[in-house]
């Protein structure tokens, strides 16, 4: 009789604990998404700088809209189900209009995996024919990467590849008046990374191509030669806001100081050391990164990013 009522009392108290945690799981705090405007009729959301946690529900990037008589243009879709749905949900506390576009800028997670949420809304998305394949290689294991971190909150994402491809250097489209540029130029952080220019107020939504605040990430599908075409386009273009893919939303002399500058430095120390024929981790420790260490990220990304850089100098 003892050993049962020890039995009892014992599973009583797991049923307690267990309910605790789930509710601390449950109280923990959800991201909030909020769009702060950056010229008429434009809005951004500006992410953690950090990287993926359950806290920020892998949202640490910069997401926007553009509202229009016809609807809305959304310009990248969160990391989840749940956060596009969040995102949704900041759309119609700034216009009840629908959301007619999802504008994939790239093929890394928090660009895409909310497609799927868009997509029963009935939003035709669209990305540049170059990030499909990278999309389709990656997503699965994008998505095992994020239910890591995130758990419960990915629940019900589920890769959702872009309905509309578009092909070339430049493509403009309309949406109720509203004049949006697409912009590729051959893939910067991943192979279809896109810009989306608003040539009539002088906005550029960068995507992955302008980091500002935190360093940015070189990764296997990165290529730092075309990284720097797209930023000569962005000089040409001469915006007046950019809304970069990560950090606060900027102006030119920023983004060359924290993106452009330092791709410079990164390509230039590793083609010297390629065309020496200096070991790939000896050009590594001797990279000079002191005027990029303010930036956010820095130590932790600066072995990897020389390392790839290296080796797709290697390659050319």
């Amino acid at each position: 009789m003892r050993v049962r009522t020890w039995r009892l009392w014992r599973a009583a108290v797991r049923c307690v604990v267990l309910a605790g945690l789930s509710a601390a799981s449950t109280a923990a705090p959800a991201v909030e998404v909020r769009f702060q405007p950056v010229a008429a009729g434009i809005y951004a959301h500006i992410g953690d700088t950090g990287g993926r946690t359950y806290e920020n529900e892998g949202l640490n990037a910069n997401v926007g809209f553009v509202v229009t008589p016809a609807g809305v243009a959304l310009i990248d879709s969160g990391a989840t189900y749940r956060s596009a749905r969040q995102i949704h949900e900041a759309i119609r506390r700034v216009t009840d209009r629908p959301v007619k576009w999802v504008i994939n800028t790239g093929g890394q997670d928090h660009r895409w995996l909310g497609n799927g949420y868009f997509r029963e809304q009935g939003a035709e998305i669209i990305a540049h024919a170059s990030a499909r394949a990278d999309m389709h290689a990656r997503g699965g294991d994008q998505l095992q990467g994020l239910k890591a971190a995130l758990k419960e909150r990915a629940d019900g994402t589920v890769p959702t590849l872009p309905t509309r491809l578009v092909e070339g250097n430049d493509v403009r489209l309309e949406l109720g008046g509203a004049t949006l540029e697409l912009k590729h130029r051959g893939g910067a952080h991943t192979p279809g990374d896109m810009m989306v220019w608003l040539p009539d107020r002088g906005v550029l939504f960068s995507g992955d191509v302008v980091y500002v605040d935190r360093l940015l990430g070189v990764i296997p599908v990165s290529n730092t030669g075309r990284w720097l075409e797209n930023f000569a386009l962005i000089e040409r273009l001469q915006p007046k806001t950019i809304v970069p893919g990560h950090g606060s939303v900027t102006d030119l002399a920023t983004a060359q100081r924290d993106t452009k500058d330092y791709l410079l430095a990164l390509r230039a120390h590793m083609k010297k050391a390629v065309d020496e024929g200096v070991d790939i981790s000896a050009a590594v420790r001797s990279f000079d990164g002191t005027p990029f260490r303010r930036l956010l990220n820095a130590d932790e990304l600066m072995p990897g990013n020389g390392s790839r850089a290296y080796l797709e100098i290697e390659r050319e």
